[in-house]
């Protein structure tokens, strides 16, 4: 057995995070998209 396992800090299940942060960083490309959409709207 591996010896960090002995101890671990989080027992909360990997699959949570991993949803949390997709979800995190496709809002925050989509901001992205719809803010530089707006401006090429606007500008033209």
């Amino acid at each position: 057995m591996n010896e960090f396992e002995h101890d671990v800090q989080s027992k909360r299940n990997d699959l949570i995070d991993s949803g949390i942060g997709f979800i995190v960083s496709f809002v925050a490309f989509t901001a992205i998209f719809v803010i530089a959409t707006i401006i090429d709207f606007v500008a033209s």
